[in-house]
C-alpha cells in the first residue's frame, strides 16, 4: 500500500513538473512571436517600413492570400511586398510622422513548432485590419509563412 501511494505521488509530481515546464515553453513561444511579428510586421511592414525586419520576419515563400475572381485566391509574395516598401519609404511624400499604426494581440496560438495569431491593426483610433497570421519555427526562429485579413469599412 505504502508502494502504491508513493508510486502515486511520483507520478503526480512528474505530471505537474512536465505542465508546468510545458506552459513556461508556451509562453516563451507566444513572446518570441509577439516580439517577431512587432519588429519584422508591425513596425517593419507598417510604422517604419523596416523591408530589411521585413524579410527577417517572413519566410522566404510566404505569401498574402486573399479572394480574387470567379473563386480563385489571390496570392501577394513577400518579395512584392518587401519590393513596394522600399518604394514606399523612397518615396519624398512618404511621412514617417502620418504612418503611426497600433496594434492588439487578439490571440495567439502554439502548438509546438506551428502557430497562428489574430492581430488587429488601428489606425488614427480606427480598426483597420484583422490579420491572421501563420508561423512556423524553424530551428530557433519563428517565421510568418502566410496570411489572410479583413480590411474594416472605416467611414
Amino acid at each position: 500500500m505504502k508502494s502504491r501511494i508513493t508510486t502515486l505521488s511520483l507520478a503526480l509530481v512528474l505530471v505537474a513538473v512536465f505542465a508546468i515546464n510545458t506552459t513556461v515553453k508556451i509562453h516563451h513561444d507566444e513572446d518570441a512571436i509577439k516580439e517577431v511579428l512587432e519588429t519584422g510586421y508591425v513596425h517593419g511592414a507598417f510604422n517604419e517600413l523596416n523591408p530589411e525586419a521585413m524579410t527577417k520576419t517572413f519566410h522566404e515563400d510566404f505569401a498574402i492570400f486573399s479572394p480574387g475572381r470567379e473563386g480563385k485566391i489571390n496570392r501577394y509574395p513577400i518579395a512584392n511586398w518587401v519590393e513596394g516598401t522600399k518604394k514606399r519609404k523612397a518615396d519624398p511624400n512618404f511621412d514617417p510622422a502620418e504612418n503611426k499604426w497600433e496594434h492588439t494581440f487578439k490571440r495567439v496560438d502554439v502548438s509546438g513548432k506551428a502557430a497562428h495569431v489574430e492581430l488587429e491593426l488601428h489606425r488614427n483610433g480606427k480598426l483597420v485590419y484583422t490579420d491572421y497570421l501563420s508561423l512556423l519555427k524553424f530551428e530557433d526562429d519563428w517565421k510568418v509563412v502566410a496570411k489572410v485579413y479583413h480590411q474594416h469599412e472605416t467611414p
